[in-house]
């Protein structure tokens, strides 16, 4: 659970834009110490060193005062790129996008190193005395503030590109992609190839009177189910001696009192166990790609709609969707995926977890685009073509007969939609061909 909870914390702080740059104000706040600890050490009093600040009081207020002005004007600037960057992004990808631009990583360190070199300054500028008070220049700090300057700088030319780069629907289409890898690598960490588990025997282990003696357990907060410690599930049913059935999945929108779990049996069930299970589930306010590997899958199809509705028109960024799409699914046909079926060290059986099926996420990745897209030949064509590529894919009959599904669809809509006869002809040659190549 601690893990669960850790991971959670993590992608949280991630999303944010306060604590990677709150992390570089402290460092450099404790960066200027120091260095005016440095300052006084009799080796930098002495002159050892020729090629530190060497001018006088004055002149290092003038610099770190110059420097630090300008850093506050340079991070309120950046501040409002970003802000217009978010509202582009909101715009055009739609609001759900908004969490991969919080967590880009560049943005965060450009306005930390802004804000840290303005700290930095202003720390250092307060202990540089004239003759009328006790003399004292810090040379060794004013030369690192000049060093942090002119690192700004570099930081503010990324910045600039970084800024025009970030909202292209290129770069926005593959860091999606990558999550939508990233999700797939450790989800489905199993070796691609091997054959999915046979688990039917184990049906017999499953207790005759289960739904009639199990007891649901209910929620008791609201939110969208991001993650599901299936590590503390399994240790409560070993400890109550307990077989569990989940009743929701990571990525559904819970409200309190909505169903969470079956326990067989019911009658051990009690505030305590209900409390403790609670705690396995954990919630927030939107869903994220921990353990929901539809998540990307839905951003990457809300690009492609937001392409192809009449106000935008952009045929070109829905298939650059759907090639990334297709990629996916092509990984996920190879992909082991997980046994319904999780048992303790002694081979009990002790918790049933459904999980998603293939054909669920082609049916998420496809069904919209299909729909929308329809009276597009480009589209059209592509989402055929699509289909063919991740049916190379494919191990198993059942999912072979979705694609086929949609393959169907498809020409349906064409035959509809499709103006043009030639345009008609197009898909169904190539439907007629990529059905060839799979009945060989």
């Amino acid at each position: 659970m601690r893990n669960a909870k850790l991971k959670k914390l993590w992608d949280t702080l991630r999303s944010s834009y306060w604590f990677l740059p709150s992390l570089m104000a402290t460092a450099g706040m404790f960066l200027a110490f120091a260095m005016l600890a440095l300052d006084q050490t009799d080796a930098i009093k002495t002159g050892e060193l020729s090629w530190i600040y060497r001018g006088g009081p004055e002149g290092a207020r003038g610099l770190l005062s110059a420097v630090a002005s300008s850093m506050v004007t340079v991070a309120a600037t950046a501040f409002s790129i970003t802000i217009v960057a978010l509202q582009l992004a909101a715009s055009n990808f739609g609001p759900r996008l908004l969490r991969n631009f919080m967590q880009d990583t560049g943005n965060q360190v450009v306005l930390g190193t802004f804000i840290a070199t303005f700290l930095y300054c202003l720390l250092v500028l307060r202990t540089v005395h004239g003759e009328d008070y006790n003399l004292f220049v810090p040379q060794l700090s004013v030369t690192i503030g000049i060093i942090l300057a002119i690192a700004s700088i570099g930081v503010l030319i990324y910045f600039i590109h970084h800024a025009s780069t970030i909202i292209q629907a290129s770069h926005v289409i593959a860091g999606v992609a990558d999550e939508l890898d990233d999700a797939i690598d450790r989800l489905f960490p199993e070796e691609m190839g091997q054959a999915e588990p046979k688990d039917h025997s184990v049906i017999e282990a499953i207790p005759t009177n289960f739904d009639s003696q199990a007891r649901l357990i209910s929620s008791t907060h609201t939110g969208y189910l991001q993650v599901i410690d299936d590590q503390l599930l399994l240790k409560l049913a070993c400890k109550y001696n307990l077989l569990l059935r989940l009743a929701s999945k990571p990525g559904q929108f819970i409200g309190k009192g909505d169903r969470l779990i079956w326990v067989y049996p019911g009658e051990r069930v009690n505030q305590k166990l209900t409390s403790e299970i609670n705690r396995a589930f954990l919630l927030g306010k939107e869903r994220t790609e921990q353990q929901d590997i539809e998540f990307p899958i839905n951003q990457l199809v809300e690009i492609a709609l937001r392409a192809l509705s009449p106000g935008i028109n952009d045929p070109f960024t829905a298939i650059r969707c759907i090639d990334r799409l297709t990629a996916g699914l092509s990984r996920l046909a190879e992909c082991n995926f997980p046994s319904v079926y999780r048992y303790d060290p002694e081979h009990k059986l002790r918790v049933i977890a459904e999980p998603v099926a293939f054909t669920q996420l082609v049916d998420s990745a496809f069904d919209q685009i299909r729909h929308y897209g329809k009276s597009d030949i480009a589209v059209t064509l592509h989402l055929l073509g699509a289909i063919a590529r991740i049916g190379s894919h494919i191990r198993h009959s059942r999912d072979r007969l979705a694609l086929e599904q949609h393959a169907d669809m498809i020409l349906q809509g064409s035959r509809e939609e499709l103006s043009m006869q030639r345009d008609q002809q197009r898909v169904e040659e190539l439907y007629q061909q990529m059905m060839a190549t799979w009945r060989k």
